[in-house]
């Protein structure tokens, strides 16, 4: 079971992670905030303070076109928002 999916890079997170030495990332839905964290300081390297967690809902849209009403929706997920120490950084950009 793969903890981390991948880092969030959106504009909101990257300045998160300027400002507030704190990174994003898409998560495995059953992982818990104990493996969160150990996945980050082994993939990474560095000292974990903090993980919060939430689930993300989908979101469901309708259209309606000539053929009909067409329905869909984006897959649910979980993002955890780590906390490092001072000092301390992490690249997200070195192994793309």
């Amino acid at each position: 079971m793969s903890i981390l999916i991948k880092p969030i890079i959106t504009e909101k997170a990257t300045s998160d992670a300027e400002l507030n030495n704190r990174f994003s990332f898409i998560v495995n839905n059953k992982a818990n905030k104990i493996e969160i964290k150990n996945a980050v300081e082994s993939a990474y390297g560095v000292s974990v303070e903090k993980v919060r967690t939430m689930n993300v809902r989908p979101d469901y849209k309708t259209r309606y076109t000539k053929t009909g009403v067409v329905t869909g929706k984006t897959n649910a997920y979980k993002k955890a928002i780590v906390q490092i120490a001072d000092g301390e950084t992490i690249d997200l950009y070195a192994n793309l």
